[in-house]
């Protein structure tokens, strides 16, 4: 199973490393924080964390 990073937008370890070797960097953080601020997400109810 793959380690589940973002549980709002189901993001896994391993998307994260193909958006590094596609774009040098990981765009996936800046798409979550525009996300955030459009209030598209829901963290506190999907992820027991919180977060």
């Amino acid at each position: 199973m793959e380690d589940l990073i973002c549980s709002c937008f189901n993001y896994t370890a391993l998307d994260i490393e193909r958006d590094v070797l596609q774009n040098g960097r990981s765009t996936i953080m800046d798409k979550i924080v525009s996300e955030k601020k459009a209030v598209g997400c829901q963290c506190a109810l999907k992820n027991l964390k919180g977060r």
